[in-house]
């Protein structure tokens, strides 16, 4: 859904939540998480790894942005859309922060 249309006392399913349609959902879904409190606490660099993991294919390196914005709004962040991530991922990358 569009950042700018979540509301946080609607989101209930994934598609609910900012950024993530029906491919997003998927992917979450292969990851196990069915639902949205489920991504409470969770790396979305080892999500990004385990997907890739599962899938047997690299995935594009955005996906990461999208997991960085609903881990953020389940954590109590505003909804953003997946773009504002992109740079610090970029950053946290080129330090070599390890991907699981």
């Amino acid at each position: 859904m569009h950042p700018s249309k979540v509301e946080r006392s609607r989101v209930f399913r994934l598609t609910d939540l900012p950024n993530i349609g029906k491919a997003g959902a998927a992917d979450l879904e292969l990851l196990g998480i069915r639902a949205p409190e489920q991504l409470i606490g969770k790396c979305p660099f080892d999500m990004y790894a385990a997907l890739c993991a599962i899938t047997g294919q690299r995935h594009d390196p955005c996906v990461i942005d999208v997991f960085m914005s609903v881990t953020r709004f389940m954590a109590g962040e505003a909804a953003r859309p997946w773009w504002d991530y992109t740079q610090e991922r970029k950053l946290r990358l080129q330090a070599n922060e390890p991907i699981v």
